[in-house]
């Protein structure tokens, strides 16, 4: 055999045993790309995303888009040509598989915690908007997760109103591990608790639990990273009773970025005219009870769906503002936000057409 198809073979050989392997061997990487983009102010699935009852809504028009990603699922192995493909395509981005999954979470449990963090977003977004509106929001510490095998199991239960610990009032859901951590492990703490199976259906519509009981129990030795303390083995956190009923319709998300637009889509719903002015806005970040604006993954595959589908500006929240600015999908305008009230301000210059001094991401 001459030796230049020899050599031509070797290679080809050579090629296709590289194209094998990289098909076959996985890589430790997940992939995220641009997902749907809902109009909180429209229907999805039917019917309308944001449904509310006892209080008078009115008409609006324009968007006011929630956005999301999608991820490869937590038992995806990635091998090294989709790999490849991801860090070249510009609409897909390409990271570590422990970013979106770590400590080997398998795709049940970060399912239950993304549904969880969209099911407290969600309950943020009420509270957030009711509070610019003036509208009285009821708040009640509980009991929000119990560890397994921790000495609270069985004694402490999920939903359970926390009225005191040691006698002591709690008014936030801090106040609870504070008062824990001030014993040492082993020593007995006093929960004075409303038990969540002893509250009426008239109690637990208007949160005004009134039959008290109190469980003691052990602590124990915390096993995490952080300093030793003494801990329960609970989460302790917010619920709340609303004037009216707002119910969020929207099957098959997850996580707690969509808070801001949920509490946008609900002011605009309960105040008269539109808040957008007619105009396609989209946007992301989380948002607690006061209405803060939080930082979310994957902005870049964000923005680029969000303009994909028409948006012509994007609120942003503003520690994500330098992430999103270095690819900017073209025609598409960053507005930087790090309240609710920065961006029903953002919001109101859009309307009058005013938009000199919109704080944008870059500038």
């Amino acid at each position: 055999m001459p030796r230049r198809t020899a050599t031509m073979l070797a290679s080809t050989l050579m090629l296709i045993a590289l194209l094998c392997a990289g098909v076959f061997i996985p890589v430790p990487y997940s992939e995220m790309s641009p997902g749907p983009t809902v109009n909180t102010l429209g229907d999805h699935g039917g019917e309308p995303v944001l449904q509310i009852s006892g209080r008078k809504t009115y008409a609006t028009s324009g968007h006011l888009n929630m956005t999301t990603v999608r991820v490869t699922s937590a038992d995806y192995r990635m091998n090294l040509v989709e790999a490849v493909y991801g860090w070249l395509a510009h609409d897909n981005k390409v990271v570590q598989h422990e970013t979106l999954y770590p400590d080997g979470k398998t795709e049940e449990q970060s399912t239950q915690e993304n549904a969880e963090e969209f099911s407290q977003s969600q309950e943020s977004a009420k509270v957030a908007a009711l509070k610019e509106l003036d509208v009285p929001v009821k708040s009640w510490v509980i009991v929000s997760t119990v560890v397994k095998g921790s000495p609270a199991e069985g004694e402490l239960h999920a939903g359970d109103v926390i009225k005191a610990v040691d006698g002591t009032a709690v008014k936030e859901p801090d106040d609870v591990a504070k008062l824990v951590t001030k014993h040492k492990p082993g020593q007995n703490v006093r929960f004075t608790i409303v038990p969540a199976k002893e509250q009426t259906a008239a109690e637990k519509e208007k949160r005004t639990p009134t039959k008290t009981e109190d469980i003691t129990i052990t602590t124990t030795t915390s096993d995490d990273a952080g300093e030793k303390r003494a801990i329960v083995g609970i989460s302790a956190g917010t619920d709340h009773t609303f004037p009216f009923t707002i119910d969020i319709k929207l099957a098959d998300v997850g996580g707690p970025s969509a808070g801001l637009m949920f509490a946008l889509g609900i002011y605009d719903k309960l105040t008269p005219g539109s808040l957008t002015g007619g105009k396609f806005v989209a946007g992301t970040g989380t948002i607690d009870d006061e209405g803060k604006v939080g930082p979310i993954g994957g902005i870049e595959m964000k923005t680029v769906g969000a303009r994909a589908k028409g948006a012509q500006y994007f609120l942003t929240p503003a520690d994500n503002c330098e992430a999103a600015a270095k690819d900017t999908p073209e025609g598409l305008t960053l507005i930087k936000v790090d309240t609710i009230e920065d961006a029903l301000g953002a919001l109101k210059d859009l309307r009058s057409g005013d938009t000199a001094d919109l704080p944008k991401c870059g500038t």
